[in-house]
């Protein structure tokens, strides 16, 4: 049985973190950006989740007020389809209801399946489109929310 545990995205996380973005996602965010996530915006949080002390994960969110805004979440190739996501997007839910969050939302590749159905069993629901809202491919965000 792995040993998994979640906790708040450090400076010393960015080289693991940078490798799965660019894993992950086709325009990854550098680690200056995540850098300046961590150290400038008071909003912003990030956490990451390890397993057998080993980032495997991440996600951010931010919170403004009683609103949580998903920045982004993502899981090793190698480590998806374990439950991995979904543990993570449990405790970002948590921490956001924690911090005073009412709802939370999020945007969506419109051919993200998996992440969309994930979505789904945490309850949110489309919101709206974001009509090209992906620079690489001009493909349209969902937008997603639910009241927490």
């Amino acid at each position: 049985m792995p040993n998994v545990s979640i906790r708040a995205m450090e400076l010393v996380d960015l080289d693991e973190v940078a490798l799965i973005e660019v894993k992950s996602f086709t325009t990854p965010w550098s680690k200056a950006l995540y850098q300046k996530e961590l150290i400038e915006n008071q909003f912003a949080h990030y956490y990451v989740i390890e397993v057998n002390q080993q980032v495997v994960g991440f996600c951010g969110v931010w919170l403004v007020l009683d609103e949580a805004q998903v920045t982004n979440i993502a899981i090793d190739p190698s480590y998806r389809g374990k439950g991995y996501g979904a543990m993570l997007f449990q405790y970002i839910l948590n921490r956001a209801l924690l911090r005073g969050a009412t709802q939370l939302s999020l945007e969506v590749r419109k051919s993200n399946h998996a992440a969309k159905a994930m979505y789904k069993k945490f309850g949110l629901e489309k919101a709206g489109i974001r009509k090209n809202y992906y620079t690489d491919n001009n493909e349209d965000a969902i937008v997603m929310w639910v009241k927490l």
